[in-house]
C-alpha cells in the first residue's frame, strides 16, 4: 500500500536480507575486509558474531553475489540444535551430496572426495554454517575435523561460522575448543549502527527503491529512530516499515518523532500478544507434538492472503468512489453514474479499513517475526 502512496517501486525496509540493500557501514566494511583477508588464505576458520539483526545474513548475501562461482564452491547450511552426525550429513547435502542412510564414514567419505574433486578441478570449496550458537561442543569438532581434509598440502575445505554474541563467548572461552580456536584466521564482531550512520543508512535503502524526498525525513526523526532501535539495522527496519505504512494511512508527508513514538507504542503492544515467545528446543520425541503447530502456521498464512486480497479490494473499491466523487464535485449539477456513496459512508469505510490494516499487520508481524516462523519464512 504504501509503495504506491510514496511512489515506491518497491518495500525498502523488508525483513529478508537482500544483498541490494547492503550497506556499508563502518563495521561492515571491517567485516569485509577481514572476509577478504581469511579467504585469500584459503583455510581454517573465519568467524564473524554480532547482535540479533545486526545484519550478518545481508553481509553473507553481499558476499556470495562478490564470489567468482568458478573459483569457490559454496556449501550453506543454517543450524538447529544439531549433534556431530547430524551435522556431517548436514554439510554433505549442503554441497549437493546423497548420502544414503546414517552412515557416518560413507557421509565423511563422500565429503572428502567432493572436495578433492573440486580441488582438481581448480576450484575452492567455502562452507558457511549460519547461527553457529546452536551448536553443540561435538558438531564443532566435527567441523573442526573436516577442516584437516588435504590434497598433498593442500587444504580442502575452508568455514565462515556466523553466529550470535554468546558463540564468539563460547569459542572464546571453552576449554574443549583450543584446537578450533588455533585455527581461526580471521574474527570480527558486527557492531550496530553508529548515531551519524543511521541516517545515512535509511536514506539508502529508500533511494533504493526510487525516493524522492517524498516522505520528509528530518533530523529529529533520526535521533528518536536511534532511541527506539539502538543502531540495530533489523530493529530500525521493523520501525520505518511501520512508519511507513502509518504515512500512508494518514497520509502524511512528512514524518515527525512523535510519529516514532506511536509506532513504538503499537510495536510493544504487538509483543504482549506473544510476538517475542522465547524459542522451545524440540527434542525428536516431540515431533508429533509439533506437527500441529505447522498446520496452524500454514491455515494462518492462508488466513493472511485473504485478508490481503480483501483489503486490496476495498481499497479499489474506496479509490473508485473518491474518484466519483471528485468528478461530481469539478461539474456541479450532473449526476455521477454509480457515485452512491457519501462522503461520511467513506469516512465510515476509511476507519474500518484503517482497523482492518492494522489487523493484518499485527497478524504478519506475529507470524514472521515469531522465532520459529522466522527460520521457516
Amino acid at each position: 500500500m504504501y509503495e504506491h502512496f510514496y511512489g515506491l517501486s518497491g518495500r525498502p525496509f523488508q525483513l529478508t536480507p537482500d544483498p541490494d540493500f547492503y550497506f556499508e557501514s563502518a563495521s561492515h566494511k571491517k567485516a569485509m575486509s577481514y572476509l577478504g583477508y581469511g579467504l585469500a588464505q584459503g583455510e581454517g576458520f573465519i568467524v564473524i558474531t554480532g547482535e540479533i539483526g545486526a545484519g550478518k545474513s545481508t553481509l553473507v548475501a553481499h558476499l556470495m553475489q562478490c564470489i567468482d562461482p568458478a573459483q569457490l564452491t559454496i556449501g550453506k547450511i543454517v543450524t538447529s540444535a544439531l549433534d556431530g552426525d547430524e551435522l556431517i550429513h548436514v554439510v554433505a547435502q549442503s554441497f549437493g551430496l546423497a548420502v544414503e542412510g546414517h552412515d557416518k564414514a560413507g557421509a565423511l567419505g563422500a565429503i572428502e572426495h567432493f572436495l578433492g574433486e573440486e580441488a582438481r578441478a581448480g576450484r575452492r570449496c567455502l562452507l558457511i554454517v549460519d547461527e553457529g550458537q546452536n551448536l553443540d561442543i561435538e558438531a564443532l569438532e566435527e567441523l573442526r575435523m573436516l577442516s584437516n581434509f588435504q590434497l598433498g598440502s593442500h587444504p580442502l575445505l575452508q568455514t565462515l561460522l556466523l553466529g550470535q554474541p554468546e558463540f564468539r563467548a563460547l569459542v572464546a572461552n571453552h576449554p574443549e575448543l583450543e584446537q578450533l580456536r588455533q585455527r581461526i584466521i580471521a574474527s570480527h564482531h558486527l557492531s550496530a549502527l553508529k548515531p551519524d550512520e543511521l541516517q545515512d543508512y535509511v536514506e539508502h535503502r529508500m533511494q533504493q527503491v526510487g525516493w524522492d524526498g517524498n516522505p520528509a525525513l528530518g533530523a529529529e526523526l533520526f535521533a528518536a529512530l536511534y532511541r527506539a532501535t539502538d543502531g540495530i539495522p533489523r530493529r530500525v527496519n521493523q520501525v520505518m516499515n511501520r512508519m511507513l505504512l502509518l504515512g500512508a494511512i494518514e497520509e502524511r508527508a512528512e514524518f515527525s518523532p512523535e510519529m516514532i513514538e506511536a509506532v513504538v507504542a503499537e510495536m510493544a503492544g504487538d509483543t504482549q500478544g506473544g510476538a517475542e515467545r522465547a524459542p522451545v528446543r524440540v527434542e525428536p520425541t516431540q515431533t508429533a507434538a509439533v506437527a500441529p503447530q505447522a498446520e496452524l502456521s500454514a491455515a494462518d498464512d492462508t488466513a493472511i492472503a485473504e485478508m490481503l486480497a480483501e483489503r486490496d479490494a476495498r481499497i479499489a473499491e474506496l479509490e473508485q468512489a473518491v474518484t466519483k466523487l471528485h468528478h461530481a464535485a469539478e461539474r456541479p449539477g450532473r449526476e455521477t453514474p454509480g457515485a452512491d456513496m457519501d462522503l461520511s459512508e467513506i469516512e465510515q469505510r476509511l476507519e474500518e479499513q484503517e482497523h482492518t490494516l492494522r489487523h493484518v499487520l499485527t497478524m504478519l508481524i506475529e507470524f514472521f517475526e515469531d522465532a520459529k516462523s522466522r527460520e521457516a519464512a
